[in-house]
């Protein structure tokens, strides 16, 4: 994909994904050519792909950002899979030969976390695996009428309004004193510190070496990643948080969108081996005390012992994560849940998949 396709890409993206037939904006073709050709990884081998029909017709693309991996002491640079799309007459054939592009034996490291279950099952065809907890969301309500509006708001706008809103309060007031238990309580000693993307890439590179897949996180590819990801506003202000020890040692930081009043969206959570359960607690505290209705964030198995410790959880299944790769110890640390992923490591910030 050069960036000469992004007119006719941005208009596949219209029809397939918005149903959309008068075309794109100028925005998306914009957004598009900051995300697909913007980061410092780019490079054509390790960036999106289209399939050209006879006539000379974008037919099928998949939209790819690349992102440097750690695996053990291998550096390796995966193919963040964002969209897949086929439209026209050519499309099948288009859409057959970019798939097998994708297979594991092609792939150092191939990944989507948001496939369908048709996908899905295309993606286990071509030699990958699915992961199991990273396909979960979790949320966890701090009040439940304002939550439950926000939610069912997603269907029904006019549910997600002030308005609405402001009737929710007075309810969440009054189940907030009668269910204790909706008040996040704070781990002893614990507090938590508005910080620097700089103190957060600080944290995660230490706090990440424990696992034997996770992201490189160099300075300039974070710093691109924190930009395009303020770039969605829908999901509210872009925070960084770090969470202090008894010891007043930083133990854990988090980063995360959020619209006080409404929902904060979690996107990496990192903290030292053993203390995940302080470093969530502080996290759901201090979120709760910023007056949001309910957070969520990606499933992380490293974080599943402390999150089945909070009250007023649920889990739900938003899309399968699923990977690809060639390297038999890739697979084997995937196999036991030895890998960090998710958030800036993979595509929830994106706007294209809510906006447009």
């Amino acid at each position: 994909m050069t960036r000469a396709d992004i007119p006719a890409v941005s208009g596949l993206f219209a029809r397939i994904f918005r149903g959309r037939s008068d075309g794109a904006t100028a925005e998306l073709e914009d957004y598009l050519d900051k995300v697909f050709f913007g980061s410092p990884l780019y490079t054509p081998e390790t960036g999106s792909v289209v399939y050209e029909s006879a006539e000379g017709e974008v037919a099928s693309t998949i939209l790819v950002v690349p992102m440097a991996f750690r695996a053990g002491e291998r550096e390796l640079v995966a193919r963040l899979l964002c969209a897949f799309m086929a439209d026209g007459k050519d499309s099948a054939a288009g859409a057959a030969r970019l798939a097998r592009q994708m297979r594991a034996a092609r792939q150092d490291m191939c990944f989507s976390d948001n496939s369908s279950p048709v996908s899905a099952s295309h993606w286990v065809a071509g030699g990958g695996a699915i992961l199991p907890i990273q396909s979960l969301q979790w949320r966890r309500s701090f009040r439940p009428a304002a939550a439950a509006a926000i939610g069912c708001g997603r269907v029904l706008r006019c549910l997600r309004s002030r308005p609405v809103l402001a009737l929710a309060r007075p309810v969440d007031a009054l189940l907030r004193r009668w269910r204790r238990s909706l008040t996040p309580v704070a781990p002893q000693g614990c507090r938590v510190e508005p910080a620097t993307p700089d103190a957060f890439l600080a944290c995660a590179g230490p706090m990440t070496e424990r696992f034997h897949v996770r992201p490189v996180w160099s300075k300039p590819e974070f710093d691109w990643l924190l930009s395009v990801a303020r770039l969605n506003r829908r999901l509210g202000e872009l925070h960084i948080r770090t969470v202090h020890g008894p010891d007043a040692r930083v133990i854990g930081a988090y980063l995360y969108f959020g619209r006080r009043g409404r929902e904060a969206t979690v996107l990496n959570l990192v903290c030292e081996a053993g203390r995940e359960q302080e470093v969530s607690g502080a996290m759901f505290s201090a979120l709760d005390a910023e007056g949001y209705a309910a957070a969520v964030g990606m499933a992380q198995p490293f974080l599943m012992t402390a999150l089945f410790r909070q009250r007023w959880m649920t889990y739900r299944h938003e899309g399968h994560f699923c990977m690809v790769t060639r390297h038999a110890e890739i697979g084997a640390a995937v196999a036991r849940d030895d890998i960090y992923i998710g958030g800036l490591a993979s595509e929830s910030w994106s706007r294209l998949l809510n906006d447009f």
